[in-house]
């Protein structure tokens, strides 16, 4: 939890040579593309937590090995965002039909195990209904 705390406390910094400075206005953040709802599919995201006892060039070849590049994330499976946690690892989010649950995890099993520890997470995206309530919220 404090990572995530800290992680937002970064984004909300423009951090300089040295000194922390407030971050210029900038547009408002939209929802990931492709992040709109499909039938038949929902998000899944996937944390890949680094194994720390590894170096990149370790955990990279591991991937190489066990065919991590060619495999994942699978066929109908579309990587709707994928961000680099420094220090964690890396956040995935997949927008997954619901008949190939398995066939991710078996993929992620085989290929990202030993490289990653991995957690997964039932996600949908609640922006546009956080909007909306913030409208009712304020008229």
């Amino acid at each position: 939890m404090r990572y995530v705390i800290l992680v937002a406390a970064l984004a909300l910094m423009d951090v300089g040579p040295g000194v922390a400075q407030p971050a210029q206005p900038s547009a408002p953040a939209t929802a990931p593309a492709g992040a709109e709802a499909v039938p038949g599919t929902f998000l899944l995201t996937v944390f890949l937590r680094h194994d720390q006892s590894k170096t990149v060039d370790e955990i990279n070849e591991h991937l190489r090995q066990t065919g991590w590049y060619d495999k994942f994330p699978g066929a109908g499976v579309e990587i709707v965002s994928w961000y680099v946690m420094m220090g964690i690892g890396q956040v995935v989010t997949l927008r997954v039909p619901a008949d190939r649950l398995r066939e991710v995890n078996r993929i992620i099993e085989g290929t990202a195990w030993g490289g990653y520890r991995t957690e997964f997470y039932p996600t949908y995206d609640y922006r546009a209904l956080w909007e909306e309530a913030k409208r009712h919220a304020h008229p």
